[in-house]
């Protein structure tokens, strides 16, 4: 049990450290404020340029020190505990609909996994959640060191603790999880829980770049809208990582993620297979 917890411990540092960025490698720009001022919002983003091993970022404190609900972000980390713990058999695992109407369209039916990561459908995601297990879910998230910037993640309720706010992730944990998710260094089982988690983030695939994300979306404790992507961008096999936070009123229309996510990637000259 020692020997084991040790090891727990040692994860944690390595990703904590893995996580982090520090001033000697870092750009701040704020010339991108502009996209958010236009959508009425405020966030962070950051890029880490893996090649050069450099981070663009604005908002740097808010990047590295503000934590916040992840939304369906965790659908990659329920996806990924879900599949190797076998409660998740294969991306075509189909979870039976509920039955129970709700104001997303594409939920209201039997879904796979992929169909369901695709939709963001919470009800989908809970029920994984729930067949993992309380115990289970907690061990995995002490194992990555997910959510413990200001001390351990603790699970309340199995089936929200992503959504209401008791468990709460900073933007530089998030570009850390995706960068070892891309590099296969998660502590998962490679072809059949990383690969399988990778193939259905991938949402634009052309013959300039392959962009791959996952899109959150939740309400902080104050009433205000808090939204994500996180993800990466890859031109000429080169990938970039990404993290967008979007804070604004209760109505902000969703779609201000992907408007500044494109937006800040044409500033930065990617989509055009030159990079």
């Amino acid at each position: 049990m020692k020997k084991l917890y040790n090891v727990s411990l040692a994860l944690v540092a390595f990703v904590m450290v893995f996580a982090s960025c520090n001033q000697n490698n870092v750009t701040v720009d704020n010339s991108i404020q502009k996209y958010f001022d236009e959508n009425k919002v405020t966030g962070t983003f950051g890029m880490f340029d893996n090649g050069q091993g450099q981070f663009t970022i604005y908002n740097l404190s808010r990047f590295k020190d503000s934590t916040y609900l992840p939304a369906s972000t965790f659908k990659i980390v329920n996806s990924l505990v879900g599949l190797e713990t076998g409660r998740i058999s294969n991306e075509n695992m189909v979870i039976k609909w509920d039955s129970v109407v709700r104001d997303v369209a594409a939920w209201n039916k039997d879904l796979t996994m992929k169909e369901a990561f695709k939709v963001s459908a919470v009800p989908y995601y809970q029920e994984v959640a729930r067949r993992i297990g309380k115990d289970t879910m907690q061990h995995w998230l002490d194992t990555l060191g997910y959510g413990a910037k200001h001390g351990k993640a603790v699970i309340k309720t199995i089936d929200t603790f992503w959504l209401d706010n008791s468990v709460k992730v900073t933007a530089d944990e998030q570009l850390g999880l995706v960068k070892k998710l891309y590099f296969d260094q998660l502590p998962f089982r490679k072809q059949t829980t990383q690969e399988i988690v990778k193939r259905v983030m991938l949402q634009e695939d052309n013959a300039n770049y392959k962009l791959s994300y996952k899109t959150g979306w939740g309400y902080r404790e104050n009433g205000n809208a808090l939204g994500w992507i996180i993800g990466w961008i890859e031109e000429n096999k080169h990938p970039y990582f990404f993290v967008l936070n979007v804070e604004g009123p209760k109505d902000t229309n969703p779609e201000v993620r992907i408007n500044i996510l494109k937006a800040v990637l044409k500033q930065y000259g990617f989509m055009e297979g030159k990079k």
